[in-house]
């Protein structure tokens, strides 16, 4: 695999840990479907990630913003959607937050920081990107890989009431 400090391998490893956390990680990922991991249950999430290290040389630790929150939908029958909307259920935020080269193992589900938040709060933002400081103002505190799982459960039983 190559280098987990690019943003495009470093996302898919973010969609893995999160399919993994909600036993979705034997489901083979659908390149460019509407949302990244559909869950047992049937939740559609969308997963962003970032890291505050980059393959590339730094003068500075990275600015973490979630970009793509909105996509356009694609049908067979009638190709793309005029307009970008918000397609998922549920938007995982994944930070890898380690700031030192020689401790960066993206494989180490501990150096990971998650957010979850449910669609219309990401869509009442109006907002196809957004910075890490308005994900945890909306969000609230970090959740561990541990509890993850347990943290999108309650998100998606929370927009059901």
């Amino acid at each position: 695999m190559s280098d987990l400090r690019t943003n495009t391998v470093r996302s898919l490893l973010a969609e893995f840990l999160v399919a993994r956390a909600v036993g979705a990680a034997t489901t083979p990922r659908i390149e460019w479907d509407e949302y990244d991991v559909l869950t047992p249950e049937g939740t559609r999430l969308e997963v962003k990630s970032g890291a505050y290290l980059q393959a590339w040389e730094q003068s500075r630790l990275s600015t973490i913003q979630f970009g793509g929150l909105t996509a356009r939908t694609w049908s067979e029958s009638d190709g793309h959607s005029a307009a970008g909307s918000y397609n998922a259920d549920v938007y995982v935020s994944a930070v890898l937050t380690t700031t030192e080269h020689d401790r960066y193992d993206a494989l180490d589900v501990g150096q990971w920081s998650f957010w979850v938040l449910p669609q219309h709060t990401v869509a009442a933002t109006q907002q196809r990107s957004m910075r890490l400081s308005r994900v945890e103002a909306l969000g609230g505190p970090a959740i561990a890989y541990a509890g993850l799982a347990e943290r999108i459960r309650e998100v998606v039983e929370a927009a059901r009431t």
